[in-house]
């Protein structure tokens, strides 16, 4: 029997286009609208209001092109999460699950670190050029123990805020192309990699609670 997760409050469109720069950093149309699965038109018609608001901006960064958030309007996305997880009564779920996330967290870096540099005698920072298959296969296997723990801490968060689902299954995938010996999909940029996709649910965390990052 397939399994249908119980998914929580579902966020309004204005904010989830805000969030969807947030969390992505930077992102064109088609990334905006595809982050929450959101009509082209309507998140194309609510960037153009942000854009006149003075919350979001057309940005470069080398090849990569799209909007990001200005200060205002992070200060929007952060008024309309805290509105949100104070009308849901998700905040003792979303804390309980940023503090599960932090040692996941560390194992997760340290996964992508080992992914990316193969310590030799002479170089504790020789770059790993996945020449080394155990190795790898332990990485791999890190990232598997990872992702079978972030499914019912996903879960969770699903449970009460709708806009939570999905970075598990996307995770998973992830991880299926970087075991195919698709090596850019454990910490590549620009891609939906397992590295990237858990820095959008660690942003969306500090977000939602108001955490500042680093902090």
């Amino acid at each position: 029997m397939t399994h249908i997760p119980v998914l929580g409050r579902s966020s309004q469109p204005e904010l989830l286009v805000l969030h969807s720069i947030r969390i992505q950093g930077m992102a064109d149309d088609d990334a905006v609208a595809a982050r929450f699965g959101l009509d082209h038109a309507d998140a194309r018609e609510l960037l153009l209001d942000d854009e006149a608001y003075g919350w979001v901006r057309q940005a470069a960064f080398g090849s990569t092109a799209g909007w990001s958030l200005t200060d205002r309007g992070r200060a929007e996305d952060d008024r309309l999460l805290a509105l949100e997880l104070a009308e849901s009564g998700a905040h003792a779920v979303v804390e309980e699950a940023h503090e599960v996330f932090g040692p996941l967290n560390a194992r997760l870096l340290q996964a992508c670190t080992d992914w990316q540099l193969l310590p030799a005698e002479d170089d504790r920072l020789a770059p790993n050029k996945h020449t080394d298959a155990d190795w790898d296969a332990r990485v791999l296997d890190e990232l598997g123990a990872l992702g079978v723990e972030l499914t019912p801490l996903v879960a969770s968060l699903a449970a009460v805020l709708a806009r939570f689902d999905g970075y598990d299954t996307r995770f998973a995938r992830a991880l299926e192309q970087a075991r195919a010996g698709q090596t850019e999909w454990v910490a590549g940029t620009g891609i939906g990699s397992c590295h990237a996709v858990w820095m959008e649910l660690h942003e969306d965390l500090l977000s939602t609670l108001g955490i500042p990052r680093g902090a």
